[in-house]
């Protein structure tokens, strides 16, 4: 709504609007830009029109939504999954993602996993089990030492500390 409502106010037709993506019909102006960046920016969006960026962006997005908002399993690998999604070679994306972040897709997915797992024990409605294979892990030995990995503690004395260390969506 903010994207479409800053585009309106400077008088900008688009085509579409979605999460982390606009198409804009006009060529922008310089000052048109700043304006739209200005009022993103009082809404606490960044204005990003650097192609690599996006598409980094668009990664991200793709790795949060299948961890955080998506209950089926993908059908192939997440590089085919995210080759397929978003129509670029998985090495080319792979290097410009680690290249723009400092660290691999592979991590930056297994750590949202993780963050999920953190989330689903926190909120206590499944035990070890379910999470395991609501995660889409082999086992539930393979939760857990891909927990104890990441985190230096296993689920279960996680589950006693009650969340205290639950990371924002954006710190991870």
């Amino acid at each position: 709504m903010v994207v479409k409502t800053e585009l309106e106010k400077l008088g900008l037709h688009y085509t579409y609007v979605k999460i982390g993506e606009a198409d804009v019909v006009e060529e922008l102006l310089p000052e048109q830009l700043g304006k739209l960046n200005t009022g993103l920016k009082k809404a606490g969006l960044v204005l990003m029109d650097d192609k690599k960026s996006i598409l980094v962006e668009k990664i991200r997005s793709a790795i949060i939504e299948l961890v955080h908002f998506t209950e089926d399993q993908i059908k192939v690998n997440l590089s085919d999954f995210l080759s397929e999604k978003l129509e670029y070679d998985y090495t080319y994306l792979a290097n410009l993602f680690s290249e723009m972040n400092g660290v691999t897709i592979e991590k930056f997915y297994l750590t949202h996993k993780i963050e999920r797992v953190k989330e689903l024990i926190v909120y206590g409605d499944l035990n070890l089990s379910e999470i395991a294979w609501k995660m889409h892990y082999s086992s539930v030995a393979h939760l857990s030492n891909q927990f104890k990995k990441f985190t230096g503690m296993t689920p279960s004395h996680f589950k006693m500390l009650k969340g205290k260390t639950l990371d924002s969506l954006n710190d991870v």
